[in-house]
């Protein structure tokens, strides 16, 4: 993604929907980008909804830095599979696909409804799927109790969970000053005041990268993240610009007071001095968490299947940003979960693979959770 089409993947994910008798629905939720939905009705429709989201598209290769071809899912002596979203995240789509295989071979059935939502556009930030998806009749209509996302892999034993995601807040720093012959000691500099600013960014980013190498408590989506990732502004090495610009990528836990941190971004710009504006390419301010609370009862269910399987959870706020937050933000509790311990983590890496006992494991993890979650009693909301 972006110079892909998601016509294949929909036509093909179509055909296993209807292989294994469950509905489907398509949405166009803007031109090109289309939401799949396929439906394993339940025996009650009136309870609320369990929702199954993925996403159909994968960031670009480099395919000299490839072991092997990375879109023929070659699978090693050692049963490794690799191929480009072998992790992020076309496991989880067929895991979810092969649990409720499963299951209703076995004939089971359950009172809550089962939706799969299949999303375009998630690696370049959901803005043409799911963000508008939840803005539409068609998701009102699945009624979501809860839903599943995807996670990250755990190299350990343990199994990620996150109820949670960090604010992305994409930042472009302009810095306006007198221009000039690059001869000169021209005063009042863009590249002065640009000098300030970064400075005053880097900062923050090192005392916020040393808090969380302090505090073994801490995880990545507890500290605020920052990063310059664009530069721009000259024209000539004679000339001294009238303007410069510096992007930067940063990501804001639940747990910080957003305007407080906004007032911070203009402080620094004030500090550097007249002319020195910001704006927001991207600027999310909803900071709603999943209750992992005991009492709350799809934790409950999504837990106790843990304990039950002896799966060693580690709850975590999410580093980076997936879908899993549009869902929130239409105030629906979303976990994001992928089965893959043990497991080195590659998403948009080279050589991304995933071992095929590790992806036959999740398999059945899901099944176990599809049933505990598709099953939880009638929620006094639901009458």
């Amino acid at each position: 993604h972006p110079h892909s089409s998601p016509d294949a993947a929909v036509r093909f994910l179509e055909r296993v929907g209807t292989d294994l008798g469950l509905a489907c629905q398509k949405v166009e939720v803007c031109q090109g980008r289309v939401v799949l939905i396929l439906t394993w009705q339940g025996t009650n429709p009136r309870l609320r909804s369990i929702l199954l989201n993925s996403h159909t598209d994968v960031v670009p290769v480099f395919e000299e830095h490839w072991t092997y071809p990375p879109f023929e899912a070659v699978k090693d002596s050692q049963g490794n599979i690799y191929a480009r979203g072998a992790q992020d995240m076309k496991c989880v789509s067929i895991q979810y696909l092969e649990a409720i295989r499963r299951l209703k071979t076995e004939g089971k059935s359950f009172a809550r409804t089962i939706h799969l939502t299949f999303v375009p556009d998630e690696e370049v930030g959901g803005h043409k799927g799911m963000e508008m998806f939840v803005q539409r009749p068609e998701f009102k209509a699945l009624n979501v109790g809860f839903a599943m996302d995807e996670g990250l892999a755990s190299p350990s034993d343990t199994f990620s969970v996150f109820y949670g995601e960090r604010s992305p807040w994409w930042i472009k720093v302009k810095c306006m000053g007198s221009p000039g012959h690059g001869s000169r000691f021209i005063s009042n500099t863009a590249a002065e005041k640009m000098h300030k600013v970064i400075n005053s960014f880097l900062a923050f980013r090192e005392s916020e990268k040393q808090r969380l190498k302090s505090d073994s408590s801490l995880t990545l989506g507890d500290v605020t993240s920052l990063n310059m990732t664009m530069l721009e502004g000259g024209v000539s090495f004679n000339v001294v610009p009238s303007e410069m610009a510096a992007s930067f990528d940063i990501r804001i836990p639940p747990t910080v007071d957003l305007k407080a941190f906004e007032e911070q971004v203009a402080t620094w710009c004030r500090g550097a001095g007249d002319g020195v504006t910001y704006e927001f390419h991207q600027k999310c301010m909803d900071q709603h968490i999943t209750s992992t609370e005991e009492s709350d009862p799809w934790w409950k269910a999504f837990s106790g299947v843990c304990r039950d399987m002896k799966l060693q959870l580690k709850l975590e706020i999410f580093p980076a940003a997936t879908d899993s937050r549009y869902i929130r933000a239409v105030r629906h509790p979303a976990i994001g979960f992928s089965p893959m311990n043990r497991t080195p983590v590659l998403l948009h890496d080279h050589n991304e693979f995933l071992n095929e006992q590790v992806f036959l494991q999740g398999i059945q993890i899901y099944a176990r959770l599809l049933t505990a979650l598709a099953s939880v009693p009638p929620l006094p909301a639901e009458g």
